[in-house]
């Protein structure tokens, strides 16, 4: 057998078998460490009021940072990786979250809050939880689909035991002395990072740290400078620069397919202004019921029945909108689902009794679970694949700037009136409007489309998607392979 031969079917065997499963662990541990961190912080929200004499706007930055960093750094997490490996980013998140969480418990003011607890550890959990998503596909061809639903469940188990080993730790010694031991908690990211071990290419080279390819006009370059030719004009390497800076923009941001591709439009700029009041109960929920006389223990236990339910919600949802009866109807179950998360909120505004909280802690569960599942099926229905990752850039920066700004304009609007429930009725505006909005446009867009090809209107180049008005040109078999595709979840 060559060489080439034994290398590929060493590759092959670390693939869907042995290790793999190893790793596949720690992915659901690193899901529940970083993305599952954030439903916690609801529960220090009272007292990091007291402590600070902060107002609700004021302590609101504190989690919309964090999240928004965490969902909005995806880029910057791909370049990581391209050029380190999953195994390095991983350990390096690892190692940001956990610093960020102990530094966070020395903080004087919530403004130091915000960059410890906020940013580093916010940058830390990005970097963590892309990287370990990446590294699946590496791991896994076959068992691929399972292996990211088996994955996504420690999102849920995140949600569930987060706020509960919060509100203990928080009655027994403290928000300080609890977010020290969140910091060495999270370091357990960089144990998951080293046993993500890098996959070899049949050539023997590590996958995840692939060598960026050389510009052709890079290489001309230096062929020229080998050969002892003269350096080109500096107009012209200024030019190149230009050039080669609106190449990684377009490589990362997809800003042609925005303006282009009418699908891709209406589903960010919806899931865009969804944003804005989809963080809000979480936020609010706890410091809502203990205002209205409930236990505070009682309280942190409903974001874990949010995360509990969606344990077993999500992977059917994901089972449901794969059926090929929901083919091409997929953003219609995903208005739907935005739709019930908008209109579950009216419930918290009825009665804010513990029994009527969790009847909307199911509710809401369930409208989440679908919103989970769909987000980024939908975005791949419109959006041809070999341009996902520099379409889902664009898409996770932007809804990173809704998830930040929310939060402290709806908790200012608390301050000014004294009333919660103004968060509530925030929440369900920002959702209902952006249902109807994804709904509506895309059953327009559709219907425009049935009347262009009853028409019988000739089309340079029909998309495979049925959304997708963008054309696309043929790739070269010796075309390199797309970027890495960095993941977000909600």
């Amino acid at each position: 057998m060559s060489q080439g031969g034994a290398a590929a079917c060493g590759a092959a065997k670390s693939q869907d078998k042995g290790w793999a499963w190893m790793v596949l662990l720690a992915a659901v541990l690193l899901q529940g460490l970083t993305l599952g961190f954030p439903s916690c912080i609801g529960v220090f929200f009272t007292d990091l009021q007291h402590e600070f004499q902060a107002s609700n706007s004021e302590t609101s930055w504190f989690p919309s940072i964090m999240v928004a960093v965490l969902h909005g750094g995806g880029p910057l997490c791909s370049v990581l990786v391209k050029r380190f490996g999953c195994r390095f980013a991983v350990m390096l998140g690892g190692l940001l979250s956990g610093v960020g969480m102990v530094s966070s418990s020395f903080c004087k003011s919530i403004s130091q809050l915000y960059l410890t607890a906020g940013l580093i550890t916010g940058l830390g959990s990005c970097f963590s939880f892309q990287a370990g998503v990446t590294v699946l596909g590496y791991y896994f061809v076959r068992w691929r689909t399972l292996a990211n639903a088996m994955a996504s469940t420690g999102v849920s188990l995140g949600f569930t035991l987060w706020p509960l080993l919060s509100q203990y730790l928080l009655d027994e010694m403290g928000w300080r002395n609890t977010f020290l031991i969140f910091g060495g908690i999270l370091l357990n990211c960089c144990v998951c990072g080293a046993i993500m071990r890098p996959v070899q290419l049949a050539s023997g080279s590590p996958l995840q740290s692939p060598k960026p390819a050389e510009e052709p006009g890079k290489r001309a370059e230096g062929a020229q400078l080998s050969n002892g030719a003269p350096s080109p004009h500096p107009e012209l390497q200024q030019q190149t620069r230009r050039t080669a800076c609106f190449q990684m923009l377009q490589k990362y941001l997809a800003f042609d397919i925005f303006c282009q591709n009418k699908g891709y439009q209406i589903h960010t700029i919806g899931v865009t202004w969804m944003m804005m009041g989809f963080a809000l109960p979480h936020v609010y929920l706890v410091p809502y019921a203990i205002q209205n006389g409930v236990e505070e223990r009682r309280a942190a236990l409903l974001i874990s029945i949010i995360g509990f339910i969606n344990i077993f919600i999500r992977p059917l949802t994901g089972l449901l909108s794969g059926h090929r009866v929901f083919t091409g109807r997929r953003i219609y179950l995903f208005s739907l689902a935005v739709l019930l998360c908008g209109l579950s909120n009216f419930i918290c505004v009825i009665s804010a009794e513990f029994s009527v909280l969790i009847i909307y802690c199911v509710i809401l569960s369930i409208a989440m679970s679908g919103i989970g599942a769909l987000t980024f099926q939908v975005l791949m229905d419109v959006v041809e694949m070999d341009r996902f990752s520099s379409a889902l850039g664009l898409f996770t920066i932007l809804e990173s700037i809704t998830l930040l700004i929310g939060p402290p304009l709806t908790g200012l609007l608390v301050d000014v009136t004294s009333d919660f429930h103004y968060v509530f009725y925030n929440s369900s505006f920002f959702l209902i409007s952006a249902a109807l909005f994804m709904g509506l446009s895309f059953f327009a867009l559709e219907k425009k489309t049935k009347l262009k090809e009853a028409s019988k209107v000739p089309l340079d180049n029909p998309s495979r998607y049925q959304y997708n008005e963008m054309p696309t040109e043929p790739q070269s078999e010796s075309q390199s392979p797309p970027a890495v595709v960095y993941i977000t979840s909600i």
